[in-house]
């Protein structure tokens, strides 16, 4: 007997394939979805007592195709007056034996359909988890902590919104692609990001999330292997989840970079890392993926803290400057700049940055402030700004850590004359 989470895990890795495959056939995204759903359930059914069939993926399509089929064939029997309306639609009624051919670029185009600039950013997401990743609407929502009935209207408003907008199952072409691939890869950075440090809830990590980022990024490697942007994500989600064992502590609360138990870090994942940042910098067109990978790099090449090349971080930061509005960017810009000229020189670009909208309200802002006033020995300042981060942050390992650190300089300060 095959073991089930052998075909959990299989079932997993065809899902994108198999979708794909009858999306291009039948260019329906929701009807495909739901017949693949059910297909997915009938091999998870039958599969562990009577065995894998020789080519899973077909049966897969097939299965899939033929419920499609079968509903279509329902409909056109119900309304036949309606028949050339749904073939001029798009429906196509295939034969009862379908083959199951399957294009590589079935997967990629469904990435770039889930993807798609139309979609809100937390519809791509979600729908990219659900339809790429092969994860359950319960799942998703577990993850980013909303009831289940939420995230299944999010998913269906997304698949409704590619129904009425008429977004095709292609590739984009021309003009399009900058932007449908920027796209991409922002939703798959989002999805390791939430999953690397949770914005909300009791876990400082999501482990399962932050390692389906991983995977779906390299699925987009494999199907784009001479993209420079591509490899430069895939090593910035390496390098930095190599710090993933040394991240928190006993009790889940958050440990900083220059505390962490170094030999806790996965060499292993350092050293792929690295070695794509290092075949991929010198190839010309750099990108801002490609920059925080090397600046990944730099930190986790460090055997200790203090051997941090900091000066290197502040260039890497300063040019990721010139090519990236995000403020996020120039916050940690500050802190290389406190790093290599001081914390007098840090705040004053976390001051400037104060001014800026887009961190109005931001716990990190404030945990920055803190953390370089601290540095400078004001104490009362730094508890302070680590009070009001606390109060900010939906994260309660990240909320617990400000106030402990409030909590030290408080009883440093009353020890002082």
């Amino acid at each position: 007997m095959i073991r089930r989470d052998h075909i959990e895990d299989l079932l997993r890795e065809l899902t994108p394939r198999v979708l794909g495959a009858v999306v291009r056939r039948f260019r329906d995204f929701a009807a495909a979805e739901d017949a693949v759903q059910e297909a997915l359930l009938a091999a998870a059914t039958q599969w562990p007592g009577e065995g894998l069939p020789e080519s899973p993926q077909a049966w897969l399509i097939r299965v899939a195709s033929r419920k499609l089929t079968d509903q279509i064939r329902s409909e056109v029997a119900r309304r036949r007056r309606e028949t050339t309306a749904a073939m001029e639609a798009g429906y196509v009624i295939p034969a009862p034996e379908i083959e199951a051919e399957v294009s590589s670029d079935d997967t990629l185009q469904l990435i770039y359909l889930c993807c798609h600039p139309a979609l809100t950013r937390s519809s791509a997401i979600a729908l990219t988890l659900r339809a790429v990743g092969g994860l359950s609407t319960s799942e998703i929502a577990r993850a980013f902590l909303v009831p289940e009935a939420t995230m299944a209207q999010r998913i269906s408003r997304a698949k409704q919104t590619i129904q009425e907008s008429g977004i095709q199952f292609r590739l984009p072409t021309g003009s399009e692609t900058a932007e449908w691939r920027g796209a991409v890869l922002h939703v798959l950075y989002l999805i390791f990001s939430e999953g690397y440090t949770a914005s909300a809830g009791e876990a400082l990590q999501r482990h399962d999330l932050a390692s389906e980022g991983i995977r779906l990024t390299r699925l987009v490697r494999g199907l784009e292997p001479h993209d420079p942007e591509v490899a430069g994500l895939l090593a910035l989600m390496l390098l930095t989840d190599a710090r993933r064992a040394a991240r928190t502590g006993p009790r889940g609360e958050p440990i900083p970079l220059d505390r962490q138990d170094r030999a806790l870090w996965d060499r292993g994942q350092i050293e792929e890392g690295v070695a794509l940042i290092i075949s991929t910098l010198p190839k010309g067109s750099v990108g801002p993926y490609q920059l925080q990978a090397a600046i990944a790099a730099v930190h986790d090449e460090a055997v200790r803290s203090e051997d941090t090349d900091w000066p290197q971080i502040l260039a890497l930061y300063s040019v990721l400057q010139r090519i990236s509005d995000n403020p996020m960017v120039q916050l940690n810009h500050a802190v290389a700049a406190a790093m290599v000229h001081g914390p007098a020189a840090g705040l004053q670009l976390v001051e400037k940055l104060s001014s800026d909208g887009r961190l109005k309200g931001h716990h990190r802002l404030a945990a920055v402030r803190g953390h370089l006033l601290e540095m400078t020995g004001d104490l009362q300042g730094a508890i302070s700004s680590y009070l009001v981060a606390a109060s900010r942050t939906a994260s309660l390992p990240e909320r617990n850590f400000l106030l402990e650190q409030a909590a030290k300089l408080r009883a440093l300060d009353s020890e002082q004359p």
